[in-house]
């Protein structure tokens, strides 16, 4: 990773505005020439009013024309730069925030593969996806918008005073009354803007996880006639959302309201006093020069309730940095940098005195797991719900670490390995199969490369996945659907099995991998899964036992502890808690 990746800021203590300037700082001269190029084709909205008060006072006077018609040359090859100039703004801003946005995207996306799978089980995945697509692009846009209405407000505002300060001194003080006034504002109610921004922020994160899980639950919701009470889930969630919404549409409404009467009834004053100063002859001021005041109070008062209402604009980006802020620096990481490379793997495994406690949980999910398992072993891990099966699992994978103990692949503690660089001799065949919505090669084949076809075919073959594919329209090139909607459970199964075998691992994880099969595709799975298991060191959890009758090696769990270890025959003759789940499993 170089120094200059994103991922490399503390965002949190961080003042998200330092953050911002951070994530732009490749681009300041290219921000720079963008700024010069937007000042120069900005310049007449407040040149204007200066050549219209030398024309005014040429015409009052019956000065020469040549500077009438000076002023007025002047003033149109200012306009003929503005077509350049807009260009250059928006290709030299356009480009910088686009490659933000891009960095910002693929910054959360790297660090969503860094972070363990603890972060993920307690993360939704609504709530992710929210802050790699809704809130870079509420960044986007506040830098967008800060840009178009900002520059032009402070290109108004530095140009008007610099006028003023030159032709009409006097009025100076009455026209900076205007800014610190509208600072005043700004800052009175930027609190409660971040606050309600915040809060607007997470019930729409809810409101995305809701609207994941309706979307997923459809079928159970369809099955069992719970349309209503899904839709009535969701409203409640709306109606929360509905309801921020509204009172931070209320409180930016007030905000503007008040700022452009303040700021209104300071220039009508200010206009008042320069009528009056103009007719009285005091100060040299000129008709020409009421009329370029005039203009500019309203062009000055403008640019400040521009200014100030792009409060919320910015408030609610910088909440959003902040938001992006809590992915890009969550603690929850799996650490691998700097540990030893696993070049091959045996398979042998061992815990000592392995114990693991999840986060804020009272009591221990493993404890004291002691286990040997030789290299090609088949153990199976049974027990009842909640006795600690799936966690085994998880530290043998190594994505929980252990609380107490330790495990060792090949006689080397796991804790000083690359976890990375053992994963790529593990394979995993989950209940519920994960594919995407690719075609059937590139779904056995993912992230290996290209493959020889041959080598598919024949890891869909010993997967007995061959049979079903050949009959698909484009055969192993057939798209799947999204999660492999278009297939069969015992097909996706299949499929699973396939991306096992053609990884060729020492080390396999089958969880639950027939649970959800009828008897026929569970045949057919049972023995691709066999084919599958030869020779590997597999870990089984499975409740239907007639998957783990062939296990090497049993062991039954209880409250996260080893109750009983032997073969199936002994387990049975044994007459203990295994002999129990057999005989209900037989019931």
């Amino acid at each position: 990773m170089t120094s200059s990746s994103p991922l490399d800021h503390h965002y949190r203590g961080e003042n998200p505005l330092r953050t911002l300037l951070y994530l732009l700082r490749e681009d300041r001269g290219r921000l720079a020439l963008g700024t010069a190029a937007f000042a120069v084709k900005h310049s007449p909205t407040w040149l204007l009013p200066v050549v219209t008060a030398n024309v005014i006072d040429i015409v009052v006077s019956h000065g020469p024309l040549t500077q009438l018609w000076l002023n007025c040359g002047l003033l149109f090859a200012l306009l003929l730069l503005n077509f350049p100039g807009h260009l250059l703004y928006v290709r030299c801003y356009s480009r910088s925030i686009r490659r933000m946005s891009t960095g910002l995207r693929s910054a959360i996306c790297r660090r969503l593969q860094e972070l363990s799978i603890g972060y993920h089980s307690r993360v939704s995945a609504g709530v992710l996806q929210t802050k790699v697509v809704r809130d870079v692009e509420t960044v986007e846009q506040m830098v967008q918008q800060s840009a178009d209405g900002g520059l032009a407000a402070i290109c108004s505002l530095l140009g008007g005073l610099a006028v003023i300060a030159a032709r009409t001194p006097v009025f100076l003080p009455v026209f900076l009354i205007v800014v610190p006034a509208a600072a005043t504002l700004v800052m009175r109610l930027r609190s409660r803007l971040r606050s309600h921004n915040e809060f607007f922020r997470q019930e729409v994160e809810v409101l995305s996880s809701r609207v994941i899980e309706m979307t997923s639950l459809i079928p159970i919701t369809r099955a069992h006639g719970l349309e209503q009470d899904a839709i009535r889930r969701v409203d409640g969630t709306l109606h929360q959302v509905q309801g921020a919404g509204l009172r931070l549409d209320l409180l930016n409404g007030r905000f503007g309201a008040l700022s452009w009467v303040t700021l209104n009834a300071l220039g009508v004053g200010c206009l008042a006093v320069a009528a009056q100063v103009a007719y009285s002859g005091a100060f040299g001021v000129t008709a020409g020069d009421v009329v370029m005041l005039s203009a500019f109070f309203t062009t000055l008062t403008a640019a400040v309730t521009a200014l100030i209402n792009l409060a919320p604009t910015i408030s609610k980006g910088l909440e959003s940095v902040r938001s992006i802020g809590e992915v890009l620096q969550a603690p929850d990481l799996e650490s691998n940098a700097g540990k030893a490379e696993v070049a091959a793997v045996t398979g042998a495994v061992r815990f000592e005195a392995v114990g693991y406690t999840y986060p804020e949980a009272a009591d221990p999910s493993v404890a004291d797991f002691s286990l040997d398992i030789a290299p090609g072993e088949t153990v199976a891990l049974v027990g009842a719900s909640g006795a600690g099966k799936s966690t085994v699992l998880n530290l043998a994978i190594g994505f929980l670490r252990p609380s107490t103990g330790r495990i060792l692949l090949d006689g080397v503690d796991m804790e000083t390995l690359d976890l990375r660089t053992f994963r790529r001799s593990l394979s995993i065949v989950p209940q519920e199969p994960i594919l995407f919505e690719g075609s059937i090669r590139e779904n056995v084949g993912y992230g290996m490369g290209e493959l020889p076809e041959e080598k598919v075919r024949d890891a869909l073959r010993d997967a007995n996945a061959l049979e079903f594919v050949d009959r698909l329209p484009a055969g192993i090139d057939t798209v799947v659907g999204e999660r492999g909607a278009r297939l069969s459970g015992g097909q996706k199964q299949r499929l699973a099995i396939a991306r096992a075998l053609i990884r060729d691992p020492r080390i396999l994880i089958l969880d639950e991998a027939t649970s959800a099969l009828d008897l026929r595709a569970e045949a057919l799975v049972q023995e691709a899964l066999a084919r599958l298991m030869h020779g590997r060191t597999t870990f089984v959890v499975a409740h239907r036992l007639s998957t783990i009758r062939g296990a090497d090696r049993i062991v039954t769990m209880r409250a996260g502890r080893i109750a009983e270890i032997g073969t199936h025959d002994q387990l049975l003759h044994h007459g203990g808690e295994y002999a129990d789940i057999h005989a209900a499993n037989i019931a």
